[in-house]
Protein backbone atom coordinates (compact mmCIF):
# COMPACT_ATOMS: atom_id res chain seq x y z
CA UNK A 1 0.00 0.00 0.00
CA UNK A 2 1.44 3.44 -0.85
CA UNK A 3 2.41 5.59 1.81
CA UNK A 4 -0.89 8.32 2.60
CA UNK A 5 1.10 11.11 3.03
CA UNK A 6 2.33 14.19 1.62
CA UNK A 7 4.15 16.44 4.07
CA UNK A 8 3.90 20.24 2.90
CA UNK A 9 6.03 22.76 4.76
CA UNK A 10 5.88 26.86 3.75
CA UNK A 11 9.65 28.22 4.54
CA UNK A 12 11.11 31.85 4.41
CA UNK A 13 14.46 31.55 6.15
CA UNK A 14 13.65 28.71 8.26
CA UNK A 15 16.85 27.30 9.09
CA UNK A 16 17.24 28.04 12.78
CA UNK A 17 13.62 25.73 13.18
CA UNK A 18 13.49 23.68 10.10
CA UNK A 19 15.97 20.84 11.02
CA UNK A 20 14.16 20.09 13.90
CA UNK A 21 10.80 20.29 12.35
CA UNK A 22 12.32 17.48 9.92
CA UNK A 23 13.61 15.28 12.18
CA UNK A 24 10.16 15.20 13.80
CA UNK A 25 8.85 13.45 10.79
CA UNK A 26 11.69 10.51 10.92
CA UNK A 27 8.70 9.06 12.95
CA UNK A 28 6.41 8.94 9.86
CA UNK A 29 9.20 7.70 7.44
CA UNK A 30 9.82 5.04 9.89
CA UNK A 31 6.03 4.15 10.14
CA UNK A 32 5.64 4.22 6.44
CA UNK A 33 3.35 6.73 6.13
CA UNK A 34 5.23 9.63 4.35
CA UNK A 35 5.27 9.62 0.81
CA UNK A 36 6.82 12.79 0.28
CA UNK A 37 7.89 16.04 1.42
CA UNK A 38 7.17 19.32 -0.12
CA UNK A 39 9.19 22.61 1.00
CA UNK A 40 7.45 25.53 -0.72
CA UNK A 41 9.79 28.22 -0.18
CA UNK A 42 8.85 32.03 -0.27
CA UNK A 43 12.97 33.20 -1.60
CA UNK A 44 15.02 32.22 1.31
CA UNK A 45 18.74 33.77 1.51
CA UNK A 46 19.68 31.33 4.36
CA UNK A 47 20.81 27.53 4.66
CA UNK A 48 16.96 26.60 4.68
CA UNK A 49 16.84 25.05 1.12
CA UNK A 50 20.08 23.59 1.26
CA UNK A 51 18.50 21.92 4.52
CA UNK A 52 15.51 20.95 2.35
CA UNK A 53 17.74 19.52 -0.22
CA UNK A 54 19.67 17.52 2.14
CA UNK A 55 16.75 16.27 3.57
CA UNK A 56 15.62 14.92 -0.07
CA UNK A 57 12.46 17.53 0.08
CA UNK A 58 11.01 18.53 -3.27
CA UNK A 59 11.50 22.45 -3.30
CA UNK A 60 8.85 24.53 -4.91
CA UNK A 61 9.87 28.33 -5.22
CA UNK A 62 7.75 30.98 -5.63
CA UNK A 63 6.54 34.91 -3.95
CA UNK A 64 6.57 35.08 0.00
CA UNK A 65 2.95 34.37 0.93
CA UNK A 66 1.90 31.53 2.95
CA UNK A 67 -1.34 31.03 1.49
CA UNK A 68 0.38 31.44 -2.10
CA UNK A 69 3.00 28.82 -1.35
CA UNK A 70 0.79 26.25 0.56
CA UNK A 71 -1.60 26.69 -2.38
CA UNK A 72 1.46 25.57 -4.77
CA UNK A 73 3.02 22.98 -2.25
CA UNK A 74 -0.28 21.42 -2.40
CA UNK A 75 -0.90 21.05 -6.03
CA UNK A 76 2.06 19.34 -6.38
CA UNK A 77 1.55 16.84 -3.86
CA UNK A 78 0.72 13.40 -5.04
CA UNK A 79 -0.63 11.46 -1.82
CA UNK A 80 -3.96 10.91 -0.61
CA UNK A 81 -3.60 12.87 2.62
CA UNK A 82 -1.85 16.21 2.94
CA UNK A 83 -0.06 17.29 6.30
CA UNK A 84 0.77 20.62 6.37
CA UNK A 85 3.00 22.12 8.90
CA UNK A 86 4.88 25.07 9.84
CA UNK A 87 8.95 25.28 9.59
CA UNK A 88 8.68 25.77 13.19
CA UNK A 89 6.53 23.45 14.44
CA UNK A 90 7.63 19.95 16.18
CA UNK A 91 5.28 16.66 16.11
CA UNK A 92 5.34 15.15 19.36
CA UNK A 93 6.71 11.12 20.00
CA UNK A 94 4.11 9.22 19.16
CA UNK A 95 2.27 11.48 16.25
CA UNK A 96 1.95 8.43 13.89
CA UNK A 97 -0.31 6.89 16.44
CA UNK A 98 -2.71 9.44 16.15
CA UNK A 99 -2.50 10.06 12.44
CA UNK A 100 -2.96 6.41 11.70
CA UNK A 101 -5.93 6.79 13.36
CA UNK A 102 -7.23 9.05 11.55
CA UNK A 103 -6.63 7.79 8.38
CA UNK A 104 -9.71 5.83 9.20
CA UNK A 105 -11.59 8.78 9.06
CA UNK A 106 -12.85 11.40 6.54
CA UNK A 107 -12.31 14.84 7.95
CA UNK A 108 -9.50 16.97 8.59
CA UNK A 109 -7.37 16.97 11.67
CA UNK A 110 -5.72 19.03 13.55
CA UNK A 111 -2.73 18.60 16.70
CA UNK A 112 -2.87 20.41 20.10
CA UNK A 113 -1.07 23.23 20.94
CA UNK A 114 2.01 23.51 23.11
CA UNK A 115 4.70 25.62 22.96
CA UNK A 116 8.56 24.77 23.48
CA UNK A 117 8.99 27.40 26.56
CA UNK A 118 5.92 28.88 28.52
CA UNK A 119 2.94 30.17 27.29
CA UNK A 120 0.48 27.58 28.60
CA UNK A 121 -2.35 29.91 29.30
CA UNK A 122 -2.13 31.21 25.41
CA UNK A 123 -1.82 27.25 24.18
CA UNK A 124 -4.75 26.38 25.93
CA UNK A 125 -7.08 29.03 24.37
CA UNK A 126 -5.98 28.10 21.27
CA UNK A 127 -6.60 24.46 22.06
CA UNK A 128 -10.17 25.18 23.68
CA UNK A 129 -11.07 28.00 20.89
CA UNK A 130 -10.21 24.93 18.60
CA UNK A 131 -12.63 23.08 20.29
CA UNK A 132 -15.36 24.54 20.92
CA UNK A 133 -15.55 26.89 17.58
CA UNK A 134 -13.47 25.09 15.38
CA UNK A 135 -11.21 27.18 14.68
CA UNK A 136 -7.73 25.64 14.96
CA UNK A 137 -4.87 28.08 13.06
CA UNK A 138 -1.59 27.11 11.48
CA UNK A 139 0.66 26.30 14.20
CA UNK A 140 -1.67 23.31 15.05
CA UNK A 141 -0.54 21.85 11.70
CA UNK A 142 -3.19 20.50 9.29
CA UNK A 143 -3.92 17.13 8.21
CA UNK A 144 -6.88 16.70 4.98
CA UNK A 145 -7.72 14.28 2.93
CA UNK A 146 -6.90 15.21 -0.65
CA UNK A 147 -10.85 15.26 -1.56
CA UNK A 148 -12.02 17.14 1.24
CA UNK A 149 -9.09 19.89 0.54
CA UNK A 150 -10.33 19.79 -3.13
CA UNK A 151 -14.29 20.29 -2.41
CA UNK A 152 -13.18 23.73 -0.31
CA UNK A 153 -10.73 24.56 -3.06
CA UNK A 154 -7.70 24.39 -0.85
CA UNK A 155 -5.47 27.17 0.61
CA UNK A 156 -6.69 30.59 -0.75
CA UNK A 157 -3.52 33.04 -2.08
CA UNK A 158 -3.68 35.23 0.83
CA UNK A 159 -0.15 36.19 2.50
CA UNK A 160 -1.95 36.44 5.78
CA UNK A 161 -5.08 34.38 7.47
CA UNK A 162 -4.67 31.80 5.22
CA UNK A 163 -5.11 29.37 7.72
CA UNK A 164 -8.14 30.79 9.06
CA UNK A 165 -9.95 31.37 5.33
CA UNK A 166 -9.01 27.21 5.38
CA UNK A 167 -10.49 26.21 8.80
CA UNK A 168 -13.62 28.40 8.23
CA UNK A 169 -14.48 26.43 4.81
CA UNK A 170 -13.70 23.36 6.64
CA UNK A 171 -16.43 23.73 9.64
CA UNK A 172 -18.09 20.57 11.11
CA UNK A 173 -15.34 18.57 9.24
CA UNK A 174 -12.52 19.31 11.47
CA UNK A 175 -11.88 17.30 14.82
CA UNK A 176 -8.53 16.79 16.97
CA UNK A 177 -5.66 14.96 16.75
CA UNK A 178 -4.27 13.06 20.28
CA UNK A 179 -0.81 14.26 19.84
CA UNK A 180 0.94 17.81 19.91
CA UNK A 181 2.15 20.57 17.50
CA UNK A 182 5.12 21.60 19.67
CA UNK A 183 5.80 25.18 18.38
CA UNK A 184 8.98 27.75 19.11
CA UNK A 185 7.83 30.38 21.23
CA UNK A 186 10.55 32.90 20.17
CA UNK A 187 8.58 35.64 18.98
CA UNK A 188 6.01 35.68 21.26
CA UNK A 189 8.56 35.62 24.34
CA UNK A 190 10.45 38.69 21.81
CA UNK A 191 7.55 40.87 21.78
CA UNK A 192 5.78 39.84 24.73
CA UNK A 193 3.10 37.08 25.28
CA UNK A 194 0.17 39.68 26.25
CA UNK A 195 1.62 42.48 23.49
CA UNK A 196 2.03 39.49 20.85
CA UNK A 197 -1.31 37.69 21.74
CA UNK A 198 -3.48 41.10 21.93
CA UNK A 199 -1.97 41.72 18.31
CA UNK A 200 -3.10 38.30 17.14
CA UNK A 201 -6.26 38.96 18.01
CA UNK A 202 -7.11 42.11 16.45
CA UNK A 203 -5.67 40.95 13.37
CA UNK A 204 -8.00 38.20 13.58
CA UNK A 205 -11.13 39.91 14.56
CA UNK A 206 -10.48 42.63 11.74
CA UNK A 207 -10.00 39.58 8.76
CA UNK A 208 -13.73 38.50 10.25
CA UNK A 209 -15.18 41.74 10.13
CA UNK A 210 -13.86 41.85 6.31
CA UNK A 211 -10.34 43.87 6.19
CA UNK A 212 -8.07 42.80 3.14
CA UNK A 213 -5.89 40.21 3.82
CA UNK A 214 -3.12 42.07 2.36
CA UNK A 215 -3.56 45.14 4.31
CA UNK A 216 -3.34 43.00 7.23
CA UNK A 217 -0.27 41.33 6.32
CA UNK A 218 1.22 44.93 5.51
CA UNK A 219 0.64 46.33 8.84
CA UNK A 220 1.42 42.92 11.04
CA UNK A 221 4.68 42.80 9.50
CA UNK A 222 6.08 46.00 10.83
Amino acid sequence: MPAPLSVIIPTLNASQTLPACLSSLMEGLEAGLIAELIISDGGSVDETLTQADAWGAHIITGPASRGGQLRRGCAQARANWFLILHADTVLSPGWTNAVGAHLNLRKAGYFQLKFDRGGRMVAAWANLRARLFGLPFGDQGLMIPRALYSHVDGYPDIPLMEDVAIVRALKGHLTALDAQAITCSAKFRKQGWIRRGTRNLWTQARYFAGADAATLARQYRR
